[in-house]
C-alpha cells in the first residue's frame, strides 16, 4: 500500500483550501468589525473522551490566518483524552482567532472522531485481528482520513485503485471467478491479490490458486467461521460488510485476520471539541 506522507507542504495545501472556501471572497466580515486588536487567549477543550488527531492541520490553520498567533499544543496526535481536556492554547488577536476558529475545530473533530472510532473498534476486535479502514472516504481527504485511522490504532487497506487487484463482485458477476483470478496471477507484477467471495462455493472455486487473501464478504458467522477454516492455512483472511460495534466481537472470533470497516472514515460522528476565551 502507498505510504501516507503528511508533509508540510501537503498539510499546507489542505489548509489553504480550507480557508479559501471558508474565507471567499470578502474574508470574516463579522470577525472584521472588531478593530481594537485586543490580545486574547483561548483553549481549545474536548468536550467528550476521545483520541485526538488533527492537531498539525489546526496548528497550520492558525499560523495561515496570522504568523503571529501562538499556540500551545497540550496533547499529541494520537493521545486519549477525557472529557474537559485542554488540547492546546492559542494566544493573538481576537479577530485573527475567530477567523482561524472553524476550520481548525472542523479538522481536529473530524480527524479525531475517525481516530475515536477506529479505536472503539480496534479494542472490540482484539489483538489477533487486525481492523481495516476502506477507499469509502471523502474525495480528497483520503490521505488524512487514513492518517487518522492509523491514530486510532487501526491498518491502512489498499489506498487506491493502482494498490492491489481486488476481485469483488461486479466483476465476478461480469466473467468467472476462476478465470479472474488466475489472469491477476499472470499479471500481478508483484502486487498484492485479493478476492471477495460472498458463499462457500465461490471459495472452493478459487482454492488452490496462489493469491494472498480471501475476502469474506456480508457472510453469517457460521458460514465465516467455515471459511475461514478452509482458508486460513493458504490465505490471509478478511471480512467485510455491515460490520459494526456490536457485530465486530463475534466477527474477530472466527479467527479472520482482518476486518474491513467502511464507516470509520465514511460516518464517523465528530468529535465534539470548543474554543473557549
Amino acid at each position: 500500500m502507498s505510504k501516507i506522507k503528511l508533509s508540510k507542504s501537503f498539510i499546507s495545501d489542505r489548509v489553504k483550501l480550507a480557508l479559501t472556501e471558508d474565507l471567499y471572497p470578502d474574508g470574516d466580515v463579522t470577525s472584521d468589525l472588531l478593530q481594537n486588536n485586543k490580545i486574547v487567549t483561548a483553549k481549545i477543550i474536548s468536550n467528550q473522551k476521545a483520541i485526538i488527531a488533527g492537531l498539525s492541520f489546526a496548528k497550520q490553520v492558525f499560523a495561515k490566518v496570522d504568523n503571529k498567533v501562538k499556540i500551545l499544543i497540550k496533547k499529541k496526535d494520537g493521545s486519549q483524552v477525557s472529557k474537559g481536556a485542554v488540547i492546546a492554547i492559542i494566544k493573538g488577536k481576537a479577530n485573527s482567532i475567530f477567523i482561524a476558529e472553524r476550520v481548525a475545530l472542523n479538522f481536529l473533530s473530524h480527524l479525531s472522531g475517525i481516530a475515536t472510532k477506529t479505536n472503539e473498534f480496534v479494542k472490540l476486535a482484539g489483538k489477533k485481528t487486525k481492523i481495516c479502514c476502506t477507499r469509502k472516504t471523502i474525495p480528497n481527504l483520503r490521505v488524512i482520513q487514513k492518517y487518522a485511522v492509523k491514530l486510532g490504532g487501526g491498518t491502512n487497506h489498499r489506498f487506491n485503485l493502482s494498490d492491489e487487484f481486488l476481485i469483488k463482485d461486479n466483476h465476478i458477476a461480469s466473467s468467472n471467478i476462476r478465470e479472474l483470478v488466475s489472469m491477476a496471477i499472470k499479471n500481478k507484477r508483484g502486487k498484492k491479490i485479493t478476492v471477495e467471495v460472498d458463499n462457500l462455493n465461490q471459495l472452493k472455486q478459487i482454492m488452490g490458486l496462489k493469491f494472498n487473501t480471501v475476502l469474506f464478504d456480508n457472510m453469517s458467522i457460521t458460514n465465516l467461521r467455515k471459511g475461514v477454516k478452509l482458508a486460513k492455512k493458504h490465505y490471509e483472511t478478511e471480512a467485510s460488510g455491515n460490520i459494526s460495534l456490536k457485530r465486530v466481537k463475534s466477527i474477530a472470533a472466527t479467527g479472520v485476520n482482518r476486518i474491513s470497516v467502511g464507516s470509520i472514515t465514511h460516518s464517523a460522528p465528530a468529535v465534539d471539541l470548543s474554543l473557549e476565551i
